[in-house]
């Protein structure tokens, strides 16, 4: 929980904003992003993934966000990894497990996915 909201809720409403604005109010959706990110990262510490050594829980429901991060970077035109370089090498580590990568979308087409989504709100 953060601010009485799930965390999660607190990444995907920005994440939504970098999608679907510009300007202002994309700036500021960029940085509400990296902040909850941030709070991920802490949360994460110097662990290989949330669930320490092994891959758990956590990391499962968090594979669902990081198949997006791509996508955001790229529609935003901004770089996770220098502000949150931890969540990144256990974003990549979970995305490269093989249970994940033959149960999710290849990253090109989540990116595709996320330009059409940019296109429907005329952006």
């Amino acid at each position: 929980m953060f601010n009485g909201f799930c965390l999660l809720e607190v990444v995907y409403e920005p994440a939504d904003k970098i999608w679907s604005t510009k300007g202002e109010v994309q700036e500021k959706a960029k940085k509400e992003y990296i902040e909850a990110l941030k709070i991920l990262e802490s949360e994460l510490g110097n662990k290989p993934y949330f669930g320490g050594d092994n891959f758990g829980f956590i990391d499962i429901a968090m594979t669902g966000y990081y198949m997006w991060f791509e996508a955001s970077e790229k529609c935003g035109n901004f770089s996770i990894e220098p502000e949150c370089p931890t969540l990144m090498a256990s974003a990549k580590r979970c995305l490269q497990r093989d249970s994940v990568v033959n149960s999710v979308p290849e990253p090109e087409k989540i990116v595709e996915f996320a330009f059409k989504i940019r296109k429907i709100y005329c952006v």
